[in-house]
């Protein structure tokens, strides 16, 4: 039976006119877009293939630059190869001699393991030997084999920690700076420092879309005026992306989850062979459109539908078995439909996808100095993430871009992103700085300075955490210990506090269990009894304490995938919160923080949550919702939380805000407004009143 579809239609700038449906397009286009996607260098070598490459006859220039030049960058059109193959060179050209080691940063763990994966298959060798990988909370390489190490630009500067000349590295690589990420912008500006003591270390700052004047002028040490005693030098590699069609909706689309659906459908249903890639904002939406697809298309299975569609679902906090499974090979009868984030815009390269469909939106991590709140708020992408997010079409064959939003709303979008830099509660930033010996970053060279206010606000923070003194130095030996934690320093005080509050065991487990996303599974079909199974766990303190009950039935049922599907839990995030409670462990052992349990009392693991998150407080407003105890900002409670169906407590603290139609509050737990006068008496005026409010035992 024939899916019923709504009147949506594209039309593509510069025909003669709008007005084209997908299939009236396909009768236009058939002899063109009916073509069978491949891999022109599928039967190659893979030396040929790598010859192949635009970057290969670029080859000399890149070695002789970098000879010549401290700091070369790179303008490297998509698809030329820059990732996989500057790595290669400077291995072969000896950069990576007597023990010295290449490394390459990327901004996201998934391509820094999925780029590694790809130059140890083309070196022929076992990944984690000779080409290693190093990411948060996984360390795939070896300290005296790895020659070419990638790793996140976050590993890097946790690196300088115990390394402050990174005397190890020959060069550095900083692949995908554009995306200008927070720790990308760090390391920029310690690199540049560095640059100044060693003379020797050479820098490539690599990008697809890159000002690269903006780059060259701050990494030039050069000051005499004379061009040829330059530090820095430009080189533009052009791409191998075949053309893109981009289609516009005649009109603005009311619900662009919907509408991504019924795009991918008239895809399936109206288009030649190739895969499908859809962007959307983030993990629910992610998901959401991957149930409905998967629904559709055994609609269709039934209507007799020769070609299968699937669909997978690809998002930052996707475990990373579930992240491979983008990259594999599917049969000719398979339409793959890859569901993600911004995550696959410029970090990752995903071979066969012809057909790319943009909502127009991305969710960015934006703080605001004058509330003092770090909020995930969906914004209008910029025109350089559209043209990225355009330019995935066109890897293997001419592509086509549906975009779900007008042409003139595509010219009234931002021509780039701000970088993360300046909108971002910078209390890791200024920690990190301080723990590598910059006592004054106000002064510290910024790409892109931050608003002096945030700096102000952060510095406050420390303060109140305990991380800096009154003179707003590091604080020995607290300061130091937060600042050599993986996580946001209130986390690491909360850890670090947890053996004098004599419930480090569950703290460890509360804090590892707040790094994965969707611990419940909630499928679409099934949402009535996942409700009830995940209601076991709930308790009236709030979600740490329910995830906390989560992971230990978790383990007491043997940490078993079959307990965990009957429970609707996710088992791939256990399995990672497991191992990421491992390491944590393992740091608070360094520091000797005594292994203790609360023996099932909650109050001693409230009162550390709030030692740590004090800053995060809110109290119950006589209209219904929250209001910030710094600002009196309002803010509501997510209909995730286990306290959403609730009596309201008095009295909460949070982990983040989440901007949507409303400001709403993520990972909540009741407290008593004593424990804030008491545990953050600097940070909190005395005058506030205690909840009295119960309390359950930890089941």
């Amino acid at each position: 039976m024939a899916v019923p579809w709504s009147t949506m239609k594209f039309w593509k700038p510069g025909t003669e006119g709008p007005g084209l449906s997908l299939n009236e397009e396909r009768e236009a286009t058939a002899e063109v877009g009916g073509s069978i996607v491949y891999n022109p260098h599928a039967s190659l070598s893979i030396e040929k293939q790598r010859q192949k490459l635009p970057v290969f006859k670029h080859r000399n220039y890149i070695l002789y630059l970098l000879e010549n030049y401290q700091t070369v960058v790179i303008v490297g059109e998509t698809g030329c190869g820059k990732s996989t193959q500057i790595p290669q060179y400077l291995l072969e050209a000896g950069w990576a001699a007597e023990g010295k080691v290449v490394g390459v940063t990327q901004p996201r763990r998934v391509a820094a393991v999925s780029v590694a994966g790809r130059v140890a298959e083309e070196r022929g060798a076992l990944l984690g030997h000779e080409v290693g990988y190093t990411i948060r909370f996984d360390d795939c390489s070896d300290a005296h084999a790895t020659r070419i190490k990638f790793l996140t630009d976050g590993m890097l500067v946790r690196e300088m920690m115990a390394d402050p000349l990174l005397k190890k590295y020959s060069v550095l690589m900083l692949d995908e700076a554009h995306e200008r990420t927070l720790y990308t912008d760090i390391a920029i500006g310690l690199l540049k420092k560095i640059q100044k003591k060693r003379g020797d270390l050479r820098l490539i700052v690599a990008s697809a879309t890159l000002d690269a004047e903006q780059f060259r002028d701050f990494f030039n040490l050069n000051e005499s005026g004379n061009p040829s005693k330059d530090t820095c030098g430009i080189l533009t590699v052009e791409g191998r992306t075949f053309p893109v069609d981009v289609f516009y909706t005649m009109s603005p689309v009311p619900d662009y989850v919907k509408a991504t659906v019924e795009t991918v459908m008239k895809i399936h249903e109206a288009e030649g062979d190739g895969d499908v890639l859809a962007f959307l904002t983030g993990q629910e939406e992610v998901e959401r459109v991957v149930s409905m697809l998967v629904e559709q298309s055994r609609a269709l299975s039934c209507s007799g539908m020769k070609k299968h569609l699937r669909a997978l679902p690809m998002y930052a906090g996707l475990p990373y078995s579930e992240q491979m499974k983008v990259f594999e090979r599917v049969p000719h009868t398979v339409r793959k439909v890859v569901v993600a984030t911004n995550i696959a815009e410029t970090s990752i390269t995903i071979n066969g996808v012809v057909f790319v469909i943009d909502c127009g939106f991305v969710k960015l991590r934006a703080y605001n100095p004058k509330t003092a709140i770090e909020s995930l708020v969906v914004a209008p992408v910029s025109q350089a993430s559209a043209s990225q997010r355009a330019g995935r079409g066109g890897r293997n064959r001419a592509g086509k871009c549906y975009r779900l939003y007008t042409e003139e709303d595509f010219e009234k979008l931002p021509p780039s992103t701000v970088p993360e830099m300046q909108r971002t509660n910078l209390a890791p930033v200024i920690l990190q700085l301080k723990a590598l010996g910059i006592d004054n970053v106000l002064r510290f060279s910024f790409l892109s300075p931050p608003p002096a206010q945030s700096m102000v606000q952060a510095l406050e923070l420390l303060l109140a955490l305990g991380g800096l003194d009154e003179h707003g130095r590091l604080t020995e030996p607290l300061g130091m210990r937060m600042a050599e934690f993986p996580l946001i320093p209130m986390f690491a005080k909360m850890l670090l506090e947890s053996g004098s509050f004599g419930c480090s065991e569950e703290i460890v487990t509360i804090a590892a269990m707040m790094q994965i996303q969707n611990v419940f599974v909630s499928p679409p079909s099934q949402k009535k009894p996942a409700a009830r199974k995940h209601r076991k766990f709930a308790v009236a303190e709030g979600d740490h304490l329910t995830m906390l009950n989560v992971y230990e039935a978790f383990v007491k049922n043997r940490r078993s995938s079959q307990w965990c599907q009957e429970h609707f839990l996710n088992y791939k995030g256990l399995q990672r919160a497991a191992a990421v409670r491992e390491q944590l462990w393992r740091l608070l052992s360094k520091f000797r923080v005594p292994k203790k349990s609360s023996e099932g009392d909650p109050e001693v693991i409230l009162r550390c949550i709030v030692s740590g998150f004090f800053a995060n407080a809110a109290r119950l407003h006589h209209s219904g919702a929250y209001r910030t105890l710094r600002d009196d900002h309002e803010l509501h409670i997510h209909p995730t939380s286990v306290l959403y169906a609730e009596k309201p407590p008095k009295w909460v603290v949070y982990n983040e805000v989440m901007q949507t139609s409303r400001y709403f509050l993520r990972d909540v737990s009741a407290i008593e407004s004593s424990w804030l006068v008491e545990l953050a008496p600097h940070f909190y005026r005395r005058g506030t009143h205690s909840s009295g409010s119960k309390r359950t035992k930890v089941v």
